[in-house]
């Protein structure tokens, strides 16, 4: 029979189950679903008991986590981890003046298709490392730097190595040797490649087809451009996620939307029918937000306020990249949505683990019959994740080492 290990000393547990968040008076409470003096018994990595710890049953073995806090594993559902090359001379254009359009996935295009698929792996684990550490347990990665077809299906090879979760961006930008002939590469992306990434016989590559939808950028893909992609991964069984409004007002958002997307990221310049179209399609599409784009992009940051005011859902993502966002930190996402975007820290905290996990089609959540995908701090709360910006307090909870 396998054993259990009874988790104790948490002096709070966010567990997101709205049976535990019932009835409590503070709203961040509620949202989380907070248990005060807390325990959890876990058996076979899944939890077997949740409550509070003067109630826990008797286990095979005792872990005491001596004050600190316990949360779900950070969902990181929009990432960028499989790539070569450094880009850190135009992060310092950019802190120059200089704006951001696109132009420089072109230089890591060219790194990572000239990388070994030893380099990549060994960076990509690396990468995955620097997640765990901080609290993350679950990750999403696409691919969309190797924009050919046997460069975008290594990339994804790889990236499941590591997670289930890869999402095809073969429509990243229109790489250099299509810069005459957009068509031929939207037709190469919904043809070839997306034929050899949906797979049969257990051979798919992705579950997600992606798309950088952005009219104003000459490098990335107009609306009936991004419909076609869509559209195609639709029609092979790939759910749908969306780059959407980053640099500027477009059709993103309202295609995302339209056609039932999992996600659609960045959400940064909003007009009203945008806002009632992710409300509208609460419980479908997800508006994720990444903070560390702007951040590092010195872009305006999006409105969670808004967006959470009129009802949508929203999650949080690092967005982790060479270009415009390398941090591999949730942590650091969640204080720049306290201080930012207008996020109470339960809702920043919520819209890491539960909201993005919705997102991948994941239930996200500390209770029974859950996996036990726990992140702990080094702290008594989650507020410290905000409250102690850029300090190392968060890490997945591995029982064995706990």
């Amino acid at each position: 029979m396998t054993s259990s290990t009874l988790v104790t000393g948490i002096p709070e547990l966010t567990t997101n189950d709205p049976e535990q968040g019932a009835g409590q008076r503070d709203p961040g409470d509620r949202l989380l679903g907070i248990v005060r003096d807390a325990a959890l018994v876990v058996r076979g990595g899944i939890v077997a008991w949740v409550g509070p710890a003067a109630h826990a049953p008797a286990a095979d073995a005792r872990v005491d986590l001596g004050g600190r806090a316990v949360l779900p594993g950070f969902v990181d559902s929009h990432t960028h981890l499989v790539f070569a090359g450094d880009r850190s001379a135009e992060f310092a254009a950019r802190m120059a003046g200089v704006p951001y359009d696109g132009a420089g996935i072109g230089s890591t295009v060219a790194a990572t298709r000239a990388a070994p698929d030893e380099v990549l792996r060994a960076l990509v684990r690396r990468r995955i490392a620097e997640l765990r550490a901080q609290g993350t347990t679950t990750v999403e990665i696409k691919s969309g730097y190797g924009l050919t077809l046997e460069d975008e299906l290594r990339c994804l090879r790889i990236a499941r190595e590591v997670t289930p979760h890869t999402t095809f961006l073969g429509a990243h930008v229109v790489p250099p040797e299509y810069a005459a002939d957009r068509e031929g590469y939207v037709e190469l992306v919904t043809g070839p490649m997306l034929d050899a990434v949906a797979g049969t016989g257990g051979r798919r590559l992705a579950a997600y087809i992606d798309v950088f939808c952005e009219p104003g950028s000459r490098h990335a893909f107009d609306g009936e451009e991004a419909r076609a992609v869509l559209e195609a991964g639709r029609r092979v069984g790939l759910g749908l996620r969306v780059h959407g409004n980053q640099l500027g007002s477009g059709p993103g958002v309202q295609l995302a939307c339209e056609l039932g997307a999992a996600s659609v990221d960045h959400c940064t310049h909003l007009d009203d029918s945008d806002v009632e179209a992710l409300a509208a399609a609460r419980g479908t599409t997800v508006a994720t937000l990444l903070p560390g784009v702007e951040f590092s992009t010195r872009s305006p940051y999006p409105d969670a306020r808004r967006l959470l005011d009129a009802g949508a859902d929203v999650a949080l993502a690092s967005d982790c990249n060479p270009g415009t966002c390398y941090t591999s930190s949730m942590p650091f996402v969640i204080a720049l949505a306290v201080r930012e975007l207008g996020m109470t820290p339960a809702e920043a905290v919520h819209a890491a683990t539960a909201a993005a996990a919705r997102s991948l089609g994941l239930d996200r959540r500390v209770a029974v019959g859950c996996p036990a995908e726990l992140a702990v701090l080094d702290a008594p709360s989650h507020l410290h994740l905000a409250y102690r910006p850029g300090v190392p307090i968060a890490r997945a909870l591995e029982l064995s080492a706990a």
